[in-house]
């Protein structure tokens, strides 16, 4: 390797005429080796603006993607907030635009779904951009029309816009076209998706040329997103640095077993004996309003802590996650929706105070903590209906799930339990057990005063009950193999982690309690009854007894067989089953017993849709794991539950008939049919979609109009841009002094590139020219014959 590096060098050097030469062309190689932005192949404009913003290596996501932008491909990028997204597809775009082109219109456009991440970007291209002169425009929300209309009349080449706003523009400006965008770029494309703009994406990407270079930025990807990138990109690379697909290893995972009304035991009693002060924890609910419970209770309880969720104002969800990070509060709570971009580097403790309803939910929680080389715990708290999720999830970890010891087994053998569970924990198995049921009580009776005695409390904890009912109903179910192995899942015994806290005495009375749980009694109810009606002497009382005791006879042997199936695995037949049935009771067969039923299937002619060695020739498969395909889509794909009521609605699929077509069509997520035929800006208002007379009186009073390529021209016929440029260059006569940053060797040449209508119409006036020169040809001919007549009748 080291020899064909040498080689190749070698080739590199040879043919040098001098020594500088020779220096200059070592200096080079040495660059394209450096692993900076040299090796980029960047112009000397777009490099000095990099090194100027004070860039020296590319961050992950850069070095990934900027390659591949360069190379002029389709990407899907996917990275946290923060890791460097932004710069990762300006530095590419101003390295393919480079120079102004006037004649040409708009060649690059950004999409954003805020404001705020809009003028975030504008401020960012004009820094990286600063030795190029490329014109760049906004179009907002908020800002005057007749402001933006002025703007575009100086023919921009990259227009960052907010999808609202222009489509507003699209409609109010006649000409205007998208046809010469060259460059796109969607940025926090899931966020546009979950602010209702799919309709708006839809309509842009439909209005763009076919040779378009596409670009989408996400830091998640959602499946209506994956369905828009299947669409509107050609053969795109996805670049994934999004999360992990397993949990660190430096991570510790704890689940604790629970019923739902002890989940604010728990969690109290974790973040006052369990988890230290000085550590941070980000605590994962449901919705927003069990934020607003949980912060109201700790407040309650004299902890602060900050807060966080989907439709929360942006100026109070930065001032919270400010205090976070300035660790002012050492608590977080928050939801998926908010959670997702947020960058915490240094966390150390996640609690799912409701467990995830996918695998890769739980992976994008708990891969907050334990992050470079520091360890982390994350606890989670599982219901009777969470366990299904529970097995999905080692299922998905490829890690084995065992249950904790019971208090019977601590009992007998302390010592040898506790050695078997370390190994276990060792080997990479997971351990789940329950909480001490004293330790809940003590809590919850704490609570329920402190609930009983705040309105706002008791009207917090309704509103909690209710959305985690309409979120049960929204989550996704876990696979039907899960929630059978549920059923037969062990009883677990009290957590490892209380091992400590809790004496001999104490473990005596849980087995206790335990045991007690697991009493049943000898007589029904029916035949307690019965008894005490014959004492009393009462007729029809002994037939009673007779018919429930013959009764409870038949479904204990069934029951017994049942035991004797789980203790020894043996599967008894149903022959055998039906023969231990009394002759009274065969011709009815006991009402409780489950008989399997007899197979539809033919062996000899069924044929079954999916085939056999599916897994097989899944695993061989050659493009399986390459490009973009439907496999690696799939994985990437990572649908997050809303955290309100109304997200909650706009997520479920919903059919609407299309008169055109004649058949059901399924929307996206957040998209709907109305028939007020508005448009949505990115704060929330709707706007009419046709023209409203605008940029009609704008043109009127200030005689400019928009042209179809871009170029502004005034009611004269003069160029608006080649006037800006004649008077840039008077102004370059008479200072001369001056630092020009924009100077450019035949920057002020016209460009030879022209669109299809400056073509046409170049077309029409050489036509009309001909046209024109004929008919002159032949009035001269006419002419000059009527002069010879004459001159010969003269003679």
């Amino acid at each position: 390797m080291r020899q064909s590096v040498a080689e190749a060098e070698a080739e590199a050097l040879m043919g040098v005429s001098s020594k500088g030469e020779l220096k200059r062309k070592q200096k080079q190689l040495k660059k394209a080796k450096s692993g900076g932005f040299e090796s980029l192949g960047l112009c000397p404009e777009v490099y000095r603006g990099v090194k100027r913003k004070g860039y020296r290596v590319p961050t992950p996501i850069q070095r990934k993607t900027m390659p591949l932008i360069l190379a002029g491909a389709d990407v899907v990028a996917m990275a946290r907030t923060g890791s460097g997204k932004t710069a990762a597809f300006l530095v590419p775009m101003l390295q393919r635009l480079r120079h102004r082109v006037p004649q040409a219109g708009i060649r690059a456009l950004i999409l954003s779904p805020t404001r705020d991440l809009a003028i975030q970007t504008m401020k960012f291209t004009k820094e990286l951009g600063r030795y190029t002169d490329l014109h760049i425009c906004l179009l907002v929300g908020g800002d005057s029309m007749e402001n933006q209309f002025e703007t575009l009349t100086q023919s921009p080449d990259i227009i960052i816009a907010t999808p609202g706003r222009l489509m507003h523009h699209l409609s109010e400006v006649e000409g205007m076209s998208l046809r010469t965008v060259e460059y796109v770029v969607f940025d926090e494309a899931d966020s546009l998706f979950e602010m209702g703009f799919a309709e708006q994406l839809h309509k842009i990407l439909q209005q763009l040329s076919d040779t378009r270079q596409t670009l989408l930025f996400s830091a998640t990807l959602p499946s209506a997103l994956a369905d828009f990138a299947k669409a509107g990109l050609r053969e795109p690379q996805l670049v994934r640095l999004d999360l992990e697909t397993r949990i660190s290893p430096d991570l510790k995972v704890n689940f604790f077993t629970l019923r739902n009304e002890e989940k604010v035991s728990a969690l109290l009693y974790l973040v006052r004996e369990v988890i230290s002060s000085d550590q941070q924890t980000l605590i994962f609910v449901s919705t927003k309003h069990h934020v607003e419970f949980l912060n109201s209770l700790f407040r309650e309880e004299g902890i602060e802590a900050s807060v966080s969720y989907g439709d929360m104002d942006q100026d109070a969800r930065k001032i919270h996650i400010s205090k976070f990070r300035a660790r002012k509060t050492m608590m977080l709570i928050v939801t998926d929706v908010a959670a997702r971009g947020l960058d915490i580097p240094l966390l150390d403790n996640v609690v799912n105070w409701d467990f995830p309803p996918k695998p890769k939910i739980f992976v994008h929680r708990v891969g907050r903590a334990a992050r470079a080389g520091r360890t982390g715990t994350a606890y989670s708290f599982a219901t009777a209906e969470d366990m299904p999720y529970l097995l999905d999830l080692h299922l998905f970890l490829s890690k084995p799930l065992k249950a904790a010891p019971t208090e019977d087994e601590v009992i007998h053998d302390v010592d040898g339990v506790y050695l078997k569970l370390d190994e276990a924990i060792a080997n990479g198995e997971t351990v789940y057990g329950r909480f001490p049921q004293r330790i809940l009580d003590l809590a919850s009776d704490r609570i329920k005063e402190i609930i009983e005695g705040s309105a706002e409390l008791t009207a917090l904890q309704k509103s909690c009950s209710n959305a985690f009912r309409l979120y049960s109903k929204t989550k996704p179910l876990p696979s039907k193999e899960s929630i059978r192995r549920a059923k037969d899942l062990p009883h677990e015994g009290l957590h490892p982690i209380f091992k400590d806290i809790l004496g001999s005495n104490e473990l005596i009375a849980c087995a206790f309690s335990e045991r007690l749980k697991a009493y049943r009694p000898k007589k029904t109810i029916l035949e307690a009854e019965a008894e005490t009606t014959k004492l009393k002497n009462l007729q029809g009382s002994n037939q009673c007894l007779d018919i429930m005791r013959r009764k409870r006879a038949v479904h204990e042997e069934v029951i017994n067989l049942v035991h004797q199936k789980k203790i020894t695995g043996a599967v008894p037949k149903e022959t055998d089953v039906e023969g231990t049935l009394s002759n009274d009771w065969e011709k009815k067969g006991p009402s409780g017993l489950k008989r399997k039923k007899a197979s539809f299937k033919d062996e000899d002619f069924y044929i079954s849709s999916v085939p056999a060695n599916q897994h097989l020739e899944a695993g061989l498969s050659v493009k399986g794991g390459h490009g973009f395909s439907s496999n690696r889509l799939e994985t990437a794909v990572l649908d997050l539950v809303a955290d309100d009521n109304s997200a909650m609605r706009k997520q479920k699929s919903v059919y609407h008939w299309d008169k055109r077509s004649k058949k059901y069509i399924k929307l996206n997520n957040g998209e709907r049919v109305t028939a007020t035929g508005k448009i949505k800006t990115e704060s929330g208002a709707k706007v009419k979609a046709e023209k409203s007379g605008i940029y009609k009186k704008w043109k009127e009073r200030s005689h400019k109009k928009i042209s179809l390529g871009g170029s502004a021209t005034d009611a004269s016929g003069q160029d608006a841009g080649h006037a800006g440029n004649n008077q840039a260059r008077g102004n370059k006569r008479n200072f001369r002094g001056r630092n020009n940053r924009q100077s450019l060797p035949n920057a002020n040449v016209k460009s030879e590139l022209r669109n299809p209508e400056q073509v046409r119409k170049s077309r029409q006036q050489k036509a009309t020219k001909i046209a024109r020169f004929n008919s002159k040809s032949t009035k001269g001919k006419k002419k000059f014959g009527n002069k010879r007549k004459f001159g010969n009748k003269k003679k």
